[in-house]
C-alpha cells in the first residue's frame, strides 16, 4: 500500500484487510511524506496487529507510480503473491481469496497478473455504480494503448513481481498498473480480468486517478489526446518496453517496434501502421477515440 495524506479513508481500507476470508498477509506500507494524522493511524493499527503484520517504510517522494514501483522492488519485502492497494478504497471480504485461487492455477514460473473491475462509491460510502464491464480478451495489443484495470485491484505472483523489479524502480512512466499489464502481457503471461468486482472504489476530490466510465471521463480522455497527453504517455512506455524489449516475445516485440514507427509516419502510412499492429481498445467508442489520436498524430 503506497500512502499520502490518506488519513480521511485509510481506518475503512485497513478494516477490510482484516476481514479477508484469506487470512495469511502481511501489509507494507510506503508513506510518500504524509503530513496529516496518516502515519499516527497507522501507528496506531501497527500497535495493535504487531510489528510483523504491518510494516511503514518511507516512499521516494516521486509520485503514485514511483512509490509502487520503489515499494515492489524493495528487497525487505518477500511473498509468494502480491497485492497492490490505495489508501482510501474498500475490499470486499473475498478479495485475496479468490484472486490467489486464480493465480495458483498458474504455473510458478509464469508471470501471471489478476486485475478486474471495480465498484463505485462515493466519499460517505453510497453505490455509484460501476467501472465498466470488459469483453474483450486481456493482451499486448490492448496493453499499449489501453490500461484495462486499477492498480488497486491487481493481484500478482512471484514471477511477475521479479519481471518488475528486472524492470526497475526507476522507470518514468505514466502508472504503474498500465506499465504491469503492459509487460506481463509483453513477455507472455497469464492474465485474468474478473469481471465481477471485488473492491469499492472510492471517488472523491481528492483522487488523484477517478473511475473512467461516464461521459464526463469520456470528455476528460478525448481533451488529454488534444493536449498531447496520450502521447507523451506512450512515448514513457515504448521507452521503458525497449529497456525491456529482451524478455518480450517475438511476436509482441515485432507489434511494438510497428507501432512506435507508426506513430511518426505520414498521415496514410501511420493509419495504415496502426492497423497493421493490431491495436484495439476495448469499447467501441474507446477504438473511435484510438482512430481519432491516430488521425491528429495524439497517438
Amino acid at each position: 500500500m503506497c500512502t499520502y495524506n490518506g488519513a480521511s479513508y485509510l481506518a475503512d481500507q485497513l478494516d477490510s484487510f482484516e476481514r479477508q476470508t484469506h487470512s495469511n498477509w502481511v501489509v507494507v506500507v510506503s508513506d510518500d511524506g504524509s503530513a496529516d494524522a496518516t502515519l499516527s493511524l497507522l501507528e496506531n493499527y501497527r500497535r495493535n496487529w504487531g510489528v510483523e503484520r504491518l510494516k511503514i517504510v518511507s516512499g521516494p517522494s516521486r509520485g503514485f507510480a514511483a512509490n509502487f514501483l520503489s515499494l515492489t522492488c524493495r528487497d525487505d519485502v518477500d511473498a509468494d503473491f502480491f497485492a497492490w492497494s490505495d489508501q482510501d478504497d474498500i475490499w470486499t471480504d473475498d478479495k485475496l481469496e479468490v484472486a490467489l485461487a486464480w493465480l495458483q492455477t498458474i504455473p510458478k514460473h509464469i508471470p501471471a497478473l489478476y486485475c478486474g473491475r471495480t465498484q463505485l462509491i462515493s466519499e460517505v460510502g453510497k453505490a455509484l455504480g460501476f467501472s465498466p464491464r470488459f469483453c474483450l480478451p486481456p493482451g499486448f495489443s490492448n496493453a499499449l494503448v489501453q490500461s484495462i484495470a486499477g492498480g488497486n485491484t491487481m493481484v500478482f505472483n512471484q514471477a511477475a513481481r521479479e519481471l518488475l523489479r528486472e524492470a526497475g524502480a526507476e522507470l518514468n512512466i505514466p502508472a504503474h498498473d498500465w506499465w504491469a499489464y503492459q509487460l506481463v502481457s509483453g513477455v507472455g503471461g497469464a492474465i485474468y480480468y474478473d469481471p465481477e468486482p471485488k473492491m469499492l472504489y472510492r471517488q472523491h476530490s481528492d483522487n488523484l486517478i477517478g473511475s473512467n466510465s461516464g461521459w464526463s471521463a469520456r470528455l476528460l480522455r478525448l481533451r488529454m489526446v488534444f493536449q498531447g497527453r496520450f502521447y507523451e504517455w506512450n512515448e514513457q512506455n515504448i521507452r521503458a518496453l525497449e529497456s525491456m524489449q529482451h524478455r518480450l516475445r517475438e511476436e509482441h516485440l515485432a507489434t511494438l517496434v510497428r507501432f512506435k514507427a507508426a506513430r511518426g509516419q505520414t498521415f496514410f502510412r501511420r493509419v495504415l501502421g496502426i492497423r497493421l499492429a493490431g491495436l484495439y481498445r476495448q469499447t467501441f467508442m474507446g477504438n473511435l477515440g484510438l482512430i481519432l489520436a491516430t488521425l491528429l498524430k495524439k497517438i
